[in-house]
């Protein structure tokens, strides 16, 4: 039985079906002027980091709009422009309302995702931030979209890595519907069998169409593949979370606006998934909008959070610690933990970044999760 505290929490999931070294850095070179022009004006940003801003609010106008206008034409990938497991902000960097080169801030990407998805102000705040304290470039407030690049500045000291979305385990996780698992080579490039897979159960469950019940029968199935073929299955944590907002985000983001019935085309589906591109006259979805209607995935196929043990296939443990959607506070608990872990000992900028970057998290976090006590691990400002 799925909780009420469910209810609240779907706008979180994502994109899911959308995660320094001390702040002196004597010496260093800034990488590029793409850099440059991110940075505040004023001093060495090397040394001074930069301040992160609040988080942005919602737009004034949050109903359907015209969003692949001629203010927003595709373009092409250029060499050194970066794209990652994410079709959305895939698309979105490729229409310039992300940078072009897959390279942004937080407020850059909140941004984003309300003006071209009209995706809801709290759960752009809750991926984007979760994102961010896991895979971003805390000093420099930058964050790649898909794998590790200069273009974010310095590297933070290990054992964090400002890996950018393309790291496992964080942003990224198992059994997506249009990318490979990690364990297989290459978790973040669009993956033509996975997506034949796609487009045979839209025709077999949704009449040539992907809806919720596609969603449902789709999703069950790519967690099956990867307990069948990965030893190294992980689905507990933050990923048993995401996975199932992933498989609705299509849904509720990917069909025009101006559309009654929910339910995505081949067409459409293949230009947001392989061509990372609006569809032609895309409007947004008519109302700020996210994961609603998660619940139905999980209750068609009830499963808990568990793991392949001992590193063999058909080995599935659930996991009772995980965070589910009974426990959402376990969520926010561990991935604070896993902060703390990436950065155990910050100092000075780093610190100031941490402790800011976690309380923007936590704010949209409360919205959805309810009575979950704010930690404070690096104390507070």
């Amino acid at each position: 039985m799925v909780s009420k505290h469910f209810a609240h929490f779907t706008t979180f999931l994502v994109v899911l079906a959308m995660l320094s070294t001390s702040f002196a850095f004597p010496g260093i070179q800034v990488p590029n002027n793409a850099l440059l022009r991110r940075q505040p004006q004023g001093g060495d940003p090397a040394e001074q980091g930069v301040d992160p801003p609040p988080p942005p609010g919602p737009p004034t106008f949050t109903g359907t709009k015209l969003v692949n206008d001629a203010d927003h034409p595709w373009q092409p990938l250029r060499p050194g422009d970066i794209r990652g497991p994410c079709p959305g902000l895939n698309t979105l960097a490729s229409h310039g309302y992300l940078p072009r080169d897959g390279v942004a801030t937080p407020a850059q990407i909140i941004t984003a995702t309300q003006e071209g998805f009209n995706f809801e102000n709290n759960a752009a705040i809750v991926v984007t931030y979760l994102g961010h304290l896991l895979d971003g470039n805390l000093v420099t407030d930058l964050l790649s979209i898909g794998g590790i690049t200069p273009k974010t500045g310095p590297p933070p000291p290990p054992p964090a890595h400002a890996g950018g979305l393309n790291v496992h385990g964080t942003f990224e996780g198992d059994a997506g519907m249009t990318r490979a698992d990690a364990f297989f080579g290459d978790n973040h490039s669009f993956n033509q069998t996975l997506f034949d897979k796609f487009v045979d159960f839209s025709n077999r469950y949704g009449g040539g169409f992907y809806n919720l019940t596609v969603a449902g029968e789709l999703r069950n199935s790519r967690i099956q593949d990867s307990i069948a073929t990965n030893p190294e299955f992980q689905f507990r944590n933050v990923r048993f979370i995401t996975a199932y907002g992933e498989s609705v985000f299509p849904i509720n983001l990917f069909v025009d606006g101006r559309e009654t019935e929910r339910r995505l085309s081949m067409d459409d589906a293949a230009s947001f998934f392989r061509d990372m591109r609006f569809p032609d006259d895309f409007h947004r979805s008519s109302v700020p909008a996210s994961i609603e209607n998660a619940t139905d995935l999980l209750a068609a196929h009830p499963r808990s959070p568990g793991f392949n043990a001992d590193n063999q296939v058909n080995n599935y443990v659930e996991d009772p610690n995980s965070p589910d959607f009974e426990h959402l506070c376990r969520l926010y608990e561990f991935v604070v933990g896993a902060v703390q872990e990436l950065y155990p000992n910050p100092t000075g900028i780093l610190r100031r970044n941490l402790i800011k970057n976690l309380h923007y998290w936590y704010q949209g976090v409360n919205v959805f999760f309810g009575g979950c006590p704010e930690l404070f691990p690096y104390g507070q400002l």
